[in-house]
C-alpha cells in the first residue's frame, strides 16, 4: 500500500504544472481576432493619408507631372477592385493612396503655379469641412436615416451623370457652363461640396455600425479607404471653387 501511494504521488501533476496547463490555449482553437475600434480607423486613415501626402510632395518636388494620367488610371482601377470586392487588403489600399497622392500633387502644383497659395487654402477648407461634419454627426444635429441615405446617394448619382454629360459635351466643343467658372459653375461646385460633406455622415455611420457589429479590426483599412475617397473628392472640388473666385 505504501509503495502504491508513493507511485500515485509521483504520478500526480504538481500545482505549477496544473497552472501552466490552465493558462495554455486549447489545442486546435485559433485565437479570436480583435474587434474593430475607432482607434483602428483613425490610425489606418492617418497612414494612407500620410502615404498620399508623401507621394504628392515627391511628385511636386520632382516635377514629374507626366505621371498624373497614369496615376489617375491606376487609382481608378484600384478603387473599383477595392469597392466591388470590399477589400481590406492594406497593400491595395496603400497603392491607391500613393496613386492618388501623385495625382493630387500634380494638380495642386499646377493650381499653385496659377493661383499662389490656393493649395493650402483648399487643404484648410477640406479639413474644416471634415471637422464640422464630424461635430454634426457626433452631436446628432443631422441623423443618418434611410431617407437621408437615399437622398445623398441619389444626389451623388445625379452629380456623376452631370459630370459625364459635361465631359461628353466638351469633347464635341459644346460648353454647358458647369465648369466654365461662371455663376452656374460656382453653384454646381457648391452643390458638389455640400453633397461630399454629407457623404461623411454615411462614412461615420458605417464605421459606427461596424464597431457595434463586432467586425474584425482589419476592416479598418476599408473604412479608411472610404474616408479618403470622400476627402479627395471634397479637396478637388474646393480647389476648383477657389480657382473660380480667384478668376
Amino acid at each position: 500500500m505504501g509503495a502504491t501511494a508513493d507511485a500515485q504521488r509521483q504520478a500526480a501533476p504538481s500545482a505549477e504544472y496544473l497552472n501552466q496547463m490552465y493558462a495554455k490555449p486549447s489545442a486546435g482553437v485559433p485565437a479570436r481576432e480583435r474587434f474593430l475600434t475607432i482607434d483602428d480607423v483613425v490610425m489606418k486613415t492617418a497612414t494612407i493619408l500620410g502615404i498620399a501626402v508623401i507621394a504628392g510632395a515627391l511628385t511636386a518636388w520632382s516635377g514629374l507631372t507626366a505621371l498624373a494620367l497614369p496615376a489617375v488610371l491606376v487609382g481608378f482601377v484600384l478603387a473599383l477592385v477595392i469597392i466591388f470586392k470590399q477589400s481590406s487588403n492594406p497593400f491595395l489600399i496603400s497603392a491607391y493612396a500613393a496613386a492618388q497622392g501623385v495625382f493630387l500633387g500634380t494638380i495642386t502644383s499646377l493650381f499653385n503655379s496659377i493661383y499662389p497659395g490656393i493649395g493650402l487654402q483648399a487643404i484648410v477648407g477640406t479639413v474644416g469641412v471634415f471637422a464640422a461634419m464630424l461635430v454634426v454627426y457626433k452631436t446628432g444635429a443631422i441623423r443618418v436615416t434611410p431617407k437621408l441615405t437615399k437622398v445623398i446617394i441619389g444626389s451623388m448619382m445625379g452629380i456623376l451623370v452631370l459630370v459625364v454629360f459635361n465631359l461628353i459635351m466638351g469633347l464635341f466643343g459644346v460648353e454647358t457652363g458647369l465648369r466654365s467658372g461662371g455663376t452656374m459653375a460656382i453653384i454646381f461646385s457648391l452643390v458638389i461640396i455640400v453633397v461630399a460633406a454629407l457623404s461623411f455622415l454615411l462614412d461615420f455611420d458605417a464605421i459606427d455600425k461596424g464597431i457595434k457589429a463586432g467586425l474584425p479590426a482589419k476592416t479598418s483599412w476599408y473604412f479608411a479607404f472610404g474616408l479618403m475617397v470622400t476627402l479627395v473628392w471634397l479637396y478637388i472640388e474646393i480647389l476648383r471653387l477657389l480657382s473660380y473666385f480667384r478668376d
